[in-house]
């Protein structure tokens, strides 16, 4: 055992793995660098731009003699995985303890409520359970992210990743429209600074958004509705623990083809692992820093790549009912949410 180990890590292997997936780990950096320059000087989503440059780029995925594709392959797959670990280091538990547990538990009730109504929603729409599963869970948890996560534990099949690409796009302009309406709403209802940041942390899709947004209103507003939408961020690991529970039980009925996925993936215990460090203070606040920035690059990184990894075609395939359900879930979350901090008498 430990000679295979050696032999995997060795220069040779390292140096053969860095020939393999080097171009297409490369590219999806300067996409995602490219995407992030837009974002910081015309003010448009990075995930945004970053997925629609992928897309442009979907040629270098396309071949199978492309030099690119294994290592775009590797970046849409691992790099991700590696993004997603990395956001556990923004969770603790004190950050959730101040909110007070009434407005937490609506935060909560929210993500497992709007997940099931997607499932409900993609069945009367006749789209699949994967299908409801993966806008459900990034429209309640938080947005790209989520979908990305989601789809890693979900068994694939021929529509797999047009669905995954369809799903960060959509979720990601409709946080975009949520991020300049929800703060107009916040004001025409009169909410307190402290309400309206749950109200924005509790219904926008994408952490970007809800700092954006939170903050236009403001800075006690922002610094609570970033707080709430950690607070989503922190059920991505048991949402993607659960999901890969189910779909484990699913595989082995035989309801379903692709392959079985593990009981823990790698990643969510990596995410478990950092956000009990977290908690516990043993992370120096740098290191968290750091952390977020790299799984914010990994992240931005790998959605690129996703989206060289699917044709625009393929996308304006998925129709008009999977906008709708897009659409309604966003809606069923804003409305669950303004209700719940409505009846709190706030």
């Amino acid at each position: 055992m430990p000679a295979t180990i050696a032999s995997r890590y060795s220069l040779p292997a390292i140096t053969a793995f860095a020939r393999l997936n080097g171009r297409g780990f490369l590219v999806s950096v300067v996409l995602a660098a490219a995407a992030k320059f837009l974002s910081e000087h015309y003010g448009a989503p990075a995930m945004l731009m970053a997925l629609l440059l992928g897309i442009a780029f979907h040629f270098l995925a396309e071949e199978d003699g492309n030099s690119c594709k294994p290592g775009i392959e590797f970046t849409a797959r691992t790099v991700l995985r590696i993004g997603v670990a990395l956001l556990g280091a923004r969770i603790s538990v004190e950050l959730m303890i101040g909110l007070g547990p009434r407005l937490i538990a609506v935060v909560i009730a929210g993500v497992f409520l709007t997940i099931l109504f997607g499932l409900a929603a993609a069945r009367l729409l006749g789209r699949g359970w994967r299908f409801g599963l993966l806008t459900g869970g990034s429209v309640a948890i938080c947005g790209a992210s989520a979908a990305m996560a989601i789809s890693a534990v979900l068994p694939k099949n021929e529509h797999s990743e047009r669905n995954l690409i369809f799903t960060v796009l959509a979720v990601t302009v409709m946080s975009t429209i949520a991020m300049i309406v929800y703060p107009l709403l916040t004001e025409f209802h009169e909410f307190n600074d402290e309400v309206s940041g749950v109200f924005l942390g509790g219904t926008i899709h994408d952490v970007a958004q809800v700092v954006g947004a939170g903050f236009s209103v403001s800075n006690e507003t922002g610094e609570v509705a970033t707080l709430v939408k950690l607070i989503r961020v922190a059920m991505l690991a048991p949402v993607v623990l659960v999901i890969s529970v189910l779909v484990r039980r699913h595989v082995e009925e035989g309801d379903t083809n692709g392959k079985r996925p593990p009981v823990l993936p790698t990643f969510v215990i990596g995410f478990l692992i950092f956000a009990t460090l977290n908690s516990l203070g043993l992370i120096p606040t740098i290191a968290i820093e750091t952390m977020s920035s790299l799984s914010r690059w990994a992240l931005l990184i790998s959605i690129a790549a996703v989206g060289m990894k699917t044709s625009l075609k393929r996308i304006l395939d998925v129709g008009g009912q999977a906008i709708a359900l897009i659409v309604a879930e966003t809606l069923f979350i804003a409305l669950f949410v303004l209700l719940g901090v409505t009846l709190l008498g706030h």
